[in-house]
């Protein structure tokens, strides 16, 4: 089967900030293959690289070394069959939630009574459907995260690329969402790629969980299968001897990396 999303032998290179002179390498040969309707959560220590595979899956950064692939063609600019949800909200405060779901569709030039259609259903399926004429900052935390997921799958992207979209929630609303999420991914089966910091919710919600190790010069360094029966609760599966047993596999991997980065951190400081 064609891979939905493929990076072969990625490298990515920047500029330092403090020392124009001066290079380092940030994800170093990353080699990652997701099938289509597959969901893989891509987990590391911080400043590892994670929002970098992602960009460049995205087409918003043009690898140093290496090809991205969409469905088996090498991608050249802009993922358009991707949908992006970021960590920081991306919602047009002077719009309401329903313009602000529309505004994809406008773009890509659906008549306006059709693309408010279209964006009344989502908003409907994310339980938002009473509030379609609220500005941002009359929604809350989550509820504006449901407005950035409606607005992301209005497009039907065939892969959703998810930069930790929930990490600024409290742990119930978080859960609430992650739900979410997994019960509209059951019902359209797209692909995922899903970057957190929170082994817990990459194991709760993912069909495979890579490890990338610490930065600089990032590379994978474990990959694990997520065998847990579907469809789940992410709260009740948590407490089940199998999710056990992958968060200790998977963190005997994870712990050396973590501590590495911290220290890194530190020694940046």
């Amino acid at each position: 089967m064609t891979p939905a999303l493929e990076l072969a032998d990625v490298s990515c290179t920047f500029v330092s900030r403090e020392d124009r002179t001066q290079r380092y390498t940030a994800v170093a040969e990353v080699t990652l293959a997701i099938a289509p309707g597959e969901f893989l959560s891509v987990v590391g220590p911080t400043g590892c690289g994670k929002s970098t595979l992602l960009n460049v899956a995205a087409g918003l950064l043009e690898p140093s070394r290496g090809t991205v692939r969409v469905f088996g063609e090498q991608l050249r600019g802009i993922n358009r069959r991707a949908g992006y949800m970021f960590q920081s909200e991306a919602l047009m405060p002077w719009r309401t939630a329903l313009a602000n779901v529309t505004a994809g569709l406008e773009f890509r030039g659906v008549p306006l009574a059709e693309a408010r259609r279209q964006a009344d259903e989502w908003l409907r399926r994310v339980g938002l459907g009473g509030f379609g004429d609220r500005f941002p900052h009359q929604l809350s935390g989550g509820m504006r995260k449901r407005t950035s997921l409606a607005q992301t799958l209005v497009l039907d992207p065939d892969i959703l690329l998810m930069d930790e979209p929930f990490s600024a929630l409290d742990i119930q609303t978080r859960q609430l969402m992650e739900n979410e999420v997994l019960e509209l991914w059951a019902a359209k089966k797209k692909a995922v790629l899903f970057i957190t910091h929170d082994l817990d919710e990459a194991i709760a919600m993912s069909d495979r969980v890579v490890v990338l190790s610490a930065g600089p010069s990032s590379q994978p360094i474990g990959e694990f299968a997520i065998d847990l029966p579907r469809p789940r609760d992410v709260a009740e599966v948590r407490v089940t001897p199998r999710f056990i047993d992958l968060h200790k596999a998977i963190w005997d991997v994870l712990r050396e990396e973590v501590l590495k980065g911290y220290a890194q951190q530190k020694l940046a400081a």
